[in-house]
């Protein structure tokens, strides 16, 4: 994938998961679970990423980035393996993120996850914070 590769195509999982009626965030599952922190909407992702579980974490994403103007941090802390199916999602949401006012940033300090962004070509599109700002030892 690269960084301007069309990330708006239509996706099927993805169409799946968007139901704008709701306001509650969507139910945790074994990859991803969506929650409050502030000013953020934190999308914590576990487990392995990839084409066979990329529609449970695009559920949450699609969620926390299509209200206007919304704060999401992506919160890769926990995760054990992340490829190309996880940056597919990553990037749809980051510019549905944008279409809506709002933005979409990548937390992590593995350097894997720095890696695999660098390699990608999307590393100037999700500058890596260490933390969630505001948590103990996090700038804000």
């Amino acid at each position: 994938m690269t960084p301007d590769a069309d990330d708006r195509a239509p996706h099927p999982i993805e169409d799946l998961a968007t139901d704008l009626s709701r306001s509650a965030p969507p139910s945790a599952n074994t990859h991803a679970r969506t929650r409050r922190y502030g000013a953020f909407t934190v999308v914590e992702v576990m487990g392995e990423i990839d084409l066979a579980t990329e529609a449970l974490l695009a559920e949450h994403l699609t969620a926390a980035t299509t209200g206007p103007e919304s704060d999401v941090l992506v919160d890769l802390r926990r995760v054990a393996f992340f490829d190309c199916s996880g940056l597919r999602v990553l990037c749809r949401a980051e510019t549905r993120a944008r279409d809506h006012g709002g933005r979409l940033r990548v937390v992590s300090d593995a350097p894997r996850i720095r890696r695999l962004l660098h390699g990608a070509g999307l590393l100037g599109r999700f500058p890596l914070l260490p933390g969630i700002p505001g948590e103990e030892g996090v700038p804000s």
